[in-house]
């Protein structure tokens, strides 16, 4: 039986009702995700129906799950919310602070050694708060959600962007930060925006080299990283019914790669068949009981251009297999036209590192494909050219593959096995050589490829493909081999080639776990001792934020001018800085570090006004607050790209930035400036980016007035005595207007559950 079945049941039940109600509301046939957020909404409906991209709506999500190095200052900050409980299903998930070096069990164990304390602090408060606890070496998040908690119709937050993950069970799932988790931790309404519609028609039928992944890579080549931004992503058709559940969580976790709020699938027989094999029948019968509620009205598939707000077509019998990057995931090249692009870019040609496995990719159907290319390897006497690395997705998966052979297959064809856990995805991989700075290329079935993302190298050109393709460009060892096309030369001179993949979407003897890793929590932890020591460096007790005074910000510096792609990564590094995500103070000496100044295209290096002397970001904006002087970020497009990790809002609001001015955001990262007591403001007009200056003193005015639709004004006193007068749109609603009073938005929860 699933965890919280009651919770899914009690969803299921009220589905019919709910739906019908809103459809009638409505007018008009619902889309899938229409009929799950209405099945979620705090409260009745409204007297009109939500206008997409522009209503904010309360729902009440059924649960939250957080991964180790955003659930500590989530946590932090609900120790602070009042609450003796948890009032939703709640999860941490160890996954992120385990780094990869040698192999999974020096590696887990090193990690054990490091992370001592910041696991029991995590084991306590959860324990202390009735929430579940995986262990370090459990799994990565969204596979134990997937194997564990996600079930069609539901909805779910989680401390990471690709929580969407999820949609592959056919669930409303929301990369969110932390103060949003508190919110809905703490009993509170979860706010959206209510999204737009975007439908992808699948048609045909995946075949021969093509694989999942490539149905988002594409899509990532079609939208862009910021195409999906405020939209949920759609995917329907009889193509879709094709695809493997697990195949259906790789196209909606690297939904995330294009700005989408989250992807999501219909209710079908492949998730019916996952559901079933990860022992949850209970949950597919209840879902089976509801279908025709699981997915969009008939009207809609038949006629989707009437009811989305964009439909891409993808023929899948017609689809490529893809290969993006470097640097940006959605560069994407059909294989048969990388090998051009690698030389009309200068790209280097040489794969250096293959890896397969993390969130995106590493479930028993993505492993079982990849381990038929390697066997073919051995089988064919070739030895991968590349460096060759296998990232499990959970303990149940590693297990699994065991018993079957492939982490045997794997070894024999060069390849090293890490931990259950991000790894190389998220920073944590110790590449020996990589503070060098060389020029090389490496390819992974990760979902992102940032500069410095994986190994701190910014000249590290990482691409992204599927965990099939990877396995074949690692044996090649060269990203201008196309395994659909190319013959290799094997150890015995002899020309040889590689036949399409071939694999189970589930395993044929079913799953295999001796100890998942779980721990369930106290029943009344009331007695709980929460472990944080006074003198840590690694965990902080908050200060609450200081409320706004009442008056216009005026007497600003500008502390940087962030020039081009600015994500999440950018703004708070990941990698060795995991290790003070529960720290605010200490964490912060990362802040902006890794931004380009757009006065010398520099990273890390700022004039300061005060000293006329160039410095690094931390230290520059430290000495503007103990001078007293607040201070204006401003950047570029999509600003905040990237992970959820609210550590990239909460550094320059704890450092004194007042305000963050930009050409637009990324969906997350406004609304945890928001919640963070934190001006998020837009240019008017994009082209006002243009006349801020390095030495303007800055006033904002018009606070005093702060409402919804309500324009600012920016002041820049250039020092030539001139002054430009700046227009700033923003989207704050009421409540959040009220957030930026209080000072954050967890100072509003805590007044309200002490009152």
């Amino acid at each position: 039986m699933a965890f919280d079945f009651d919770v899914i049941r009690g969803v299921h039940r009220g589905m019919p009702e709910r739906v019908a109600a809103a459809r009638a509301l409505a007018g008009r046939p619902l889309t899938l995700s229409e009929k799950i957020l209405c099945s979620h909404l705090c409260g009745d409906l409204p007297g009109e129906f939500f206008t997409r991209g522009e209503s904010y709506v309360d729902f009440r999500p059924d649960r939250v799950a957080m991964q180790d190095a955003t659930a500590q200052m989530a946590l932090l900050q609900f120790m602070q919310a009042g609450r003796d409980r948890a009032a939703v299903p709640t999860t941490v998930h160890c996954d992120h602070l385990i780094p990869a070096k040698t192999g999974a069990r020096p590696d887990l164990d090193m990690a054990q050694d490091m992370n001592r304390e910041v696991y029991e602090f995590l084991a306590s408060v959860s324990n202390r708060y009735g929430i579940g606890f995986w262990k370090p070496g459990a799994g990565i998040i969204h596979q134990v959600v997937l194997e564990n908690y996600a079930f069609p119709g539901g909805m779910m937050i989680g401390t990471d962007s690709h929580t969407p993950n999820a949609g592959g069970l056919g669930m409303v799932a929301i990369g969110v930060g932390g103060a949003d988790a508190v919110d809905v931790m703490a009993g509170m309404p979860w706010e959206l925006k209510f999204p737009r519609m975007i439908g992808v028609h699948l048609t045909g039928r995946l075949s021969g080299w093509t694989a999942a992944k490539d149905v988002i890579l594409r899509v990532a080549g079609i939208l862009t990283v910021k195409g999906g931004t405020g939209a949920i992503v759609e995917y329907f058709g009889e193509g879709a019914e094709s695809i493997s559940c697990t195949g259906k969580g790789t196209i909606c976790n690297m939904g995330a790669e294009i700005g989408a709020t989250c992807s999501i699938f219909a209710f079908d027989e492949a998730m019916g068949r996952y559901l079933r094999a990860t022992d949850r029948a209970d949950v597919a019968e209840s879902a089976e009981s509801v279908r025709e509620h699981l997915r969009s009205d008939p009207e809609v598939c038949s006629n989707p251009g009437e009811f989305y707000d964009q439909v891409i077509e993808i023929d899948l019998s017609a689809l490529e297999p893809h290969v993006n990057g470097p640097f940006s995931p959605d560069r994407a090249w059909p294989i048969s036209r990388l090998a051009d692009a690698v030389r009309e870019n200068g790209f280097p040609s040489k794969v250096d590192v293959g890896l397969i496995g993390s969130c995106t990719n590493s479930s028993y159907e993505d492993i079982d494909r990849a381990a038929s290319v390697a066997q073919q390897a051995v089988e064919k006497r070739l030895r991968a050219k590349a460096e060759f690395t296998i990232t499990p997705g959970s303990e149940q998966v590693r297990h699994t593959i065991e018993r079957d052979g492939h982490l045997a297959t794997f070894a024999k064809m060069g390849g090293v096995v890490l931990a259950n856990a991000c790894g190389p995805c998220i920073g944590q991989w110790m590449r020996p050589g990589a503070e060098r700075g060389e020029r090389n290329s490496i390819i992974h079935s990760f979902n992102r490829n940032f500069a410095k993302r994986a190994d701190g190298n910014p000249n590290t050109h990482a691409f992204v493909a599927s965990p099939e393709i990877v396995t074949a460009l690692a044996i090649a060892g060269d990203l201008t081999f196309n395994p659909l096309t190319d013959s290799l030369i094997n150890e015995d001179g002899q020309e040889v080639r590689l036949d399409p993949p071939s694999g189970h979407e589930l395993p044929p003897s079913g799953f295999s776990v001796e100890d998942r890793g779980y721990v369930e929590p106290a029943a009344d932890g009331g007695s709980v001792e929460v472990a944080i020591r006074p003198d840590s460096d690694r965990l902080q007790r908050l200060t609450p934020f200081e409320p706004w005074d009442g008056r216009d910000l005026t007497g600003l510096r500008l502390l940087l001018k962030a020039k081009g792609k600015c994500t999440t990564d950018h703004i708070s590094m990941a990698g060795p800085w995991l290790r003070f995500r529960g720290h605010l103070d200490n964490i912060s000496n990362n802040c902006f570090i890794g931004a380009i100044n757009a006065f010398n295209d520099e990273a890390n290096s700022i004039r300061s006004q005060l000293t006329g002397e160039h410095g690094e970001v931390p230290a520059v904006q430290r000495a503007y607050r103990e001078a007293g002087i607040g201070t204006v970020v401003v950047g570029d497009e999509n600003y905040g790209e990237g992970s959820s990790r609210e550590h990239a809002a909460m550094e320059p609001r704890h450092l004194g930035v007042r305000a963050i001015v930009v050409r637009s955001f990324a969906r997350i990262h406004e609304t945890n400036l928001k919640k963070q007591g934190m001006l998020a403001l837009t240019f008017a007009d994009p082209a006002d980016y243009d006349r801020v200056q390095e030495d303007d003193v800055i006033d904002i005015v018009g606070l005093t007035d702060f409402a919804p639709g309500k324009p600012l004004t920016m002041v820049l006193h250039h020092a030539d005595g001139s002054e430009d007068r700046v227009t700033l749109n923003h989207s704050y609603n009421e409540g959040q207007i009220g957030w930026f009073r209080a000072g954050s938005a967890l100072n509003l929860i805590r007044a309200q559950q002490s009152a």
